[in-house]
């Protein structure tokens, strides 16, 4: 009777074990930091104009005496030592590296006039699209698919270079989701962009 009901606790332990799937969820938060980390270091090293602030900066008000600033409220929603627990994304490899200095090169040379012009903007699903060809002259268009062409082969690589970097493939489209808001966020006022039903938009 006693082997027959460890047998039976036994039977019922694997079976639970094997009903039990691991779900590895998707860091959002450290995603979005490494993705407007390598967007503003493109950017912003390109020589593109940061996007405004919407007005004059301001200087933070100074705690009056013998008070101490409170306590944000991302603070208090998440403790300090979870926070520090965070996971996070690595975005820095040989293949991201390379691919982020031609990114560079290419916003310092045409591609930075091209979204100036509003000839090309930024997609929903993170890559870039002629907008409006006729906003450039003929003799330039062919040149101006070239280079989105290579743009967009790099995207899509860079994308698949972090999910795999981190040990995660199945998370490229997340990240590509990521990044693409995070090209928009990282946008100067003026340039277009694509709203989530593919409309385009003006910033």
């Amino acid at each position: 009777m006693r082997k027959a009901l460890i047998g039976l606790f036994t039977s019922a332990a694997i079976a639970l074990v094997g009903c039990v799937t691991i779900n590895v969820y998707f860091p959002e938060a450290a995603a979005q930091k490494a993705a407007d980390q390598f967007i503003g270091n493109v950017l912003d090293e390109s020589g593109v104009a940061k996007p405004s602030q919407g007005g004059a900066p301001t200087t933070p008000a100074k705690p009056a005496a013998g008070k101490q600033p409170s306590a944000s409220l991302l603070d208090l929603v998440i403790p300090a030592a979870q926070a520090a627990d965070a996971p996070d994304i690595q975005i820095r490899t040989p293949q991201t590296d390379a691919i982020s200095a031609r990114m560079k090169d290419r916003f310092r040379g045409q591609l930075k006039a091209l979204f100036d012009s509003g000839a090309v903007g930024f997609t929903a699903n993170g890559q870039v699209a002629v907008r409006d060809a006729g906003a450039l002259p003929l003799d330039q268009r062919a040149q101006a698919n070239a280079i989105v062409g290579q743009e967009n082969s790099d995207r899509d690589a860079l994308y698949r270079e972090i999910a795999r970097a981190n040990g995660h493939p199945e998370w490229e489209a997340q990240i590509r989701k990521t990044f693409a808001d995070g090209w928009v966020q990282r946008a100067p006022s003026g340039w277009y962009y694509q709203n989530a039903s593919g409309a385009w938009q003006r910033k």
